[in-house]
């Protein structure tokens, strides 16, 4: 039957060999030989319309990038069998020894929407994994909900896609390893929020807790 591999995937790749590999090919043979060095981490959301090297304008090696639904990380625990995210930034910051770890949040995200219109308890027929895993921003919706009950949906939505990035930046300072470096100046924690539409970036302010246009 031989094998199927979509054909954009296929075409993708050979214009890459073209107009990417060759004409770096020095470079990437150095990554492959010395290893990989990003001073920056980045915590994005695995949405496709998000692409974080393309966002910072980034090349292989930059960034070291782990994704998931909402962007979100959990807080510090040790307790079950699997920790992707958490495994990914235990090597970041202690192994690769960035200086720098951004939660990138964005709009119209798919996985906020899903812990709005599903909070974490109730029944949904569209699986299991995404309502646990967006329980980790379950008292942010609930708060949000309660302060403004007669607030239309998208102003919800809205403030809770930002309260993501703030969620997981408190939960980023839950882990001993990421506190300690924070503490010692040796490693910096940014939330941004990407807007695909308007192509904006905002930065989180901890001073204010406001984003702010760059």
């Amino acid at each position: 039957m031989g094998i199927k591999f979509p054909a954009t995937l296929t075409e993708g790749f050979r214009r890459f060999q073209t107009t990417e590999f060759e004409p770096n090919r020095d470079d990437y043979q150095a990554l492959a030989v010395y290893g990989q060095s990003p001073k920056v981490m980045v915590v994005s959301c695995c949405d496709s319309r998000v692409h974080p090297e393309a966002v910072f304008t980034a090349g292989p090696g930059d960034l070291f990038v782990v994704r998931n639904v909402a962007n979100l990380v959990p807080p510090y625990e040790t307790g079950g069998n699997y920790h992707g995210v958490s495994a990914a930034l235990e090597f970041a910051v202690l192994s690769l020894r960035v200086t720098d770890l951004v939660v990138l949040g964005h709009a119209q995200c798919g996985g906020i929407r899903a812990a709005y219109e599903t909070p974490a308890g109730e029944p949904d027929e569209r699986g299991d994994f995404v309502r646990r895993w967006m329980s980790i921003i379950g008292e942010a919706r609930a708060s949000i909900i309660a302060a403004q009950p007669d607030a239309p949906r998208h102003v919800h939505l809205a403030q809770l896609e930002r309260e993501a990035v703030r969620t997981s930046m408190r939960n980023l300072r839950t882990f001993p390893c990421i506190r300690t470096l924070e503490e010692r100046g040796s490693l910096t924690l940014h939330g941004a929020f990407y807007d695909i539409a308007g192509g904006h970036l905002m930065v989180l302010d901890e001073e204010t807790d406001e984003f702010v246009a760059l």
